[in-house]
C-alpha cells in the first residue's frame, strides 16, 4: 500500500472493485424525522468543509496507525476523505474501500492482530463477524469517548452495543417526470404501474429499457428477492428456526413479478450493480430504478450526468407489492465496529476517528451523502426517498446468524430462472437445497433431513 503525504494526517485511501444466536438489533426508524431545514453540501470534503469539527478532528494525542475496511460509495468516501484532512501528524489512516468487503471482513478480522482496526459493516453484513466473535463490545469506549452518540446509533446484543450505527437506509424509486408528462401518466406507486408506465413508454417508442435495477448475480440479486418476498408477506425461515420457507405461492409471485420487471430492463440485467443503475438514470438511458438513499445524492446532482436529465428526476418511496400494499424495499442501517484482535490503543483510536467523522458536524456538512444518525442532524432533499419508504411500512432486513447463507443461495441458484432456464418453483427448490446443504454445514440444521 501507498501513502499519500498529507499535511495532516497520514492517509492511505484504496479502492478496490471488484451468533450461533439470534441477532435483535434496530434503528428506530421511524424516529428520523425530516425536518424543514436543509443543508448545503459542503464542497471539499476536509474539516474545514464541516463547521465545528475542529482542524484535528478531535484526535489529538493519537498515534500509531489505524486500519479502516470499508464498502466503496458515496458516504464512506465522504468519512475517508474528511480523515484524510485531519491535522494530526502523528497518526496514519489507512482506509481501504472496497466493493468486496463483506467477503474479505471475516478473514481480515480473523488474524490476530486483526489486518484492520475497524470495519464499517451494516445490519445486513455484520453477522458473520459477530458470529465469529471478531468484534468487541464498544460500552466502554462509549463511555470514556462517545458522548455526543444519540441512543438510537447503538446496536446492542446480547446487553452489549456491538456496532455504532450513523446512517439509515433503503433502496425507493428514482423516475423521470418528463417521461411520465410524456404518456400522461402519475407518479407510480407500485410495482404493477411502474410496470405499465414502463410498457407505455416502450410502445411509444420514448425509450427501450426504461427500468433499471440491481440485479446483479449475488447479494443484489438475492436482495431484490428478499424484498419483494418479504413485502408480500412472505417468511423466509420457518418461525425463528433456521428451516428455510421458500417454495410457496408467495415465493413464486415474487419472482413472476421480478421477471415482469426485469424484461423492461437492458439485456445484461445480471450485471448491474448500484453504480451501474446510476449511470444508467444518469445518462437518461432509463426511466425508473429503485436505488439506495445513499446513492441519491450522486444520481440527481451534475455531475456525470447527460444534458437534460438530472432536472426531470424525482425521489419517491419504493414501489408497494400486494394487498394492503408494502415497499418493496428493506431498512438498513450502515455503522462501524471494532476489531476484538487489535491492541487498546488502536481500538480507541479507530473508534475516535470514525464517531468524530460522522458526527453531527460532518452529516451537516455533507447531507446530501446519507440520512446521518447523529442528533442535531437536518434532512436534505435527498433524504426523501429513503424517508418517505421508511413512512410506507418497509420492513428491516433480518438479522440471524443464517441469513448469510440464504442470500448466498439466493443470489447463485435464481440465476437459471432469470436466465429462462427453470420455473419459479424449481429455482426456490434449488435455493432451499443449496441453504440447507450449506446450514448443515455450519451446525444450523441437522444433516438427516
Amino acid at each position: 500500500m501507498s501513502t499519500m503525504p498529507l499535511s495532516g494526517a497520514r492517509h492511505a485511501f484504496h479502492k478496490t472493485r471488484g451468533l450461533r444466536r439470534t441477532v435483535l438489533a434496530a434503528i428506530a426508524f421511524g424516529s428520523i424525522a425530516a425536518h424543514a431545514d436543509t443543508t448545503d453540501t459542503a464542497d471539499k470534503t476536509d474539516p474545514a468543509a464541516a463547521p465545528g469539527l475542529p482542524a484535528d478532528c478531535g484526535l489529538s494525542g493519537l498515534t500509531g496507525e489505524v486500519g479502516i475496511l470499508a464498502n466503496d460509495f458515496v458516504t464512506t468516501n465522504v468519512i475517508a476523505d474528511v480523515l484524510a484532512g485531519c491535522e494530526v501528524p502523528d497518526l496514519d489512516i489507512v482506509t481501504n474501500l472496497n466493493t468486496e468487503v463483506r467477503d474479505i471482513q471475516v478473514a481480515a478480522l480473523t488474524s490476530d492482530p486483526a489486518a484492520y482496526d475497524a470495519v464499517v459493516t451494516a445490519n445486513g453484513s455484520v453477522v458473520p463477524l459477530l458470529n465469529g466473535n471478531l468484534v468487541r463490545p464498544l460500552d466502554e469506549l462509549i463511555a470514556a469517548h462517545g458522548g455526543a452518540l444519540s441512543e438510537r446509533q447503538k446496536i446492542s446484543i446480547d446487553g452489549q452495543v456491538m456496532a455504532i450505527a450513523f446512517m439509515a437506509n433503503a433502496q425507493h424509486l428514482v423516475y423521470r417526470q418528463d417521461l411520465l408528462d410524456a404518456i400522461d401518466r402519475e407518479p407510480p406507486t407500485t410495482w404493477d404501474e411502474v410496470i405499465e408506465a414502463a410498457e407505455l413508454l416502450r410502445g411509444r417508442e420514448l425509450m427501450r429499457h426504461p427500468i433499471a435495477g440491481t440485479y446483479k448475480v449475488g447479494f443484489n440479486l438475492a436482495l431484490e428477492f428478499i424484498n419483494h418476498y418479504l413485502a408480500l408477506g412472505g417468511d423466509l425461515f420457518v418461525g425463528n428456526t433456521p428451516e428455510p420457507a421458500l417454495v410457496n405461492d408467495i415465493g413464486v409471485a415474487a419472482l413472476e413479478r421480478m421477471k415482469r420487471v426485469t424484461e423492461l430492463m437492458a439485456p445484461d440485467f445480471l450485471t448491474m450493480d448500484t453504480k451501474g443503475v446510476v449511470a444508467e438514470m444518469e445518462q437518461g438511458r432509463a426511466a425508473f430504478a429503485n436505488l439506495w438513499g445513499s446513492s441519491a445524492g450522486s444520481v440527481i446532482d451534475e455531475r456525470g450526468a447527460a444534458e437534460n436529465v438530472v432536472e426531470h428526476l424525482r425521489l419517491a418511496a419504493a414501489p408497494l407489492v400486494g394487498e394492503p400494499g408494502r415497499p418493496a424495499a428493506t431498512l438498513w442501517w450502515d455503522g462501524f465496529t471494532i476489531a476484538r484482535n487489535t491492541d487498546p490503543a488502536s481500538a480507541e483510536a479507530a473508534f475516535r476517528a470514525l464517531t468524530a467523522t460522522t458526527g453531527v458536524e460532518v452529516a451537516n456538512a455533507y447531507g446530501d451523502a446519507a440520512v446521518w444518525l447523529a442528533d442535531g442532524y437536518r434532512s436534505t432533499p435527498t433524504d426523501a426517498g429513503v424517508l418517505a419508504t421508511v413512512e410506507a411500512g418497509a420492513a428491516p432486513y433480518p438479522i440471524l446468524p443464517w441469513m448469510s447463507l440464504m442470500n448466498g443461495a439466493l443470489g447463485a441458484e435464481l440465476v437459471e430462472f432469470f436466465q429462462g432456464g427453470e420455473s419459479a418453483r424449481t429455482a426456490l427448490a434449488d435455493v432451499e437445497a443449496s441453504y440447507r446443504t450449506q446450514a448443515q454445514g455450519e451446525g444450523y440444521l441437522d444433516a438427516a433431513r
